[in-house]
């Protein structure tokens, strides 16, 4: 792994893991910092091998898992800056969304990141990149948990209800 680049990535992921969510006591940060953290070590022990075998099974489901979590993460951007009315970032929302792809899920942009980490764990999966994949799932998990007290705070019973008329990550089933 290249370390000056770990370590630069690191710094970033920390800034703006602070800049967007900490420092505003918005704490789903902490554990997204672990998300993004973990998908960019992926990136870094697997961006040699991201184009061998191009056709083989796990290949061609990796860049299934990475198209689908390209499109998760631009359509739950989108609607979210377009529909949120947003308060200096576009995440800091003053309405519920509720239309759109979070008319199905309730948290597209963390799909996008299980999607991403998925499909990277897929080009080399190895127990140790295995491991790092599933941190990537139990802090986002962890992240939507805690995103979701700070929403019922924000939105109180009307989050409570969206919460009922859909699933966290993947329409229909959870």
């Amino acid at each position: 792994m290249n370390i000056p680049a770990f370590i630069t990535g690191t710094v970033v992921i920390i800034f703006f893991s602070w800049i967007y969510s900490i420092k505003h006591r918005r704490f789903h940060g902490i554990p997204r910092f672990f998300a993004f953290e973990s998908i960019y070590i992926l990136l870094l022990l697997n961006i040699r091998l991201w184009f061998s075998n191009p056709f083989s099974l796990l290949q061609v489901f990796s860049w299934i898992l990475l198209c689908l979590s390209a499109y998760a993460g631009l359509a739950g951007y989108l609607h979210l800056k377009n529909q949120g009315e947003a308060q200096n970032s576009f995440e800091n929302t003053t309405k519920l969304v509720t239309s759109g792809i979070y008319s199905y899920i309730r948290h597209p942009l963390y799909t996008s990141l299980i999607l991403l980490g998925t499909g990277i764990v897929l080009k080399d999966p190895v127990p140790y990149k295995l491991l790092l994949g599933a941190v990537n799932i139990a802090a986002i998990w962890l992240t939507a948990l805690t995103e979701e007290k700070e929403m019922i705070d924000r939105f109180g019973n009307d989050y409570r209800k969206y919460m009922l008329a859909t699933k966290m990550f993947v329409p229909f089933i959870i």
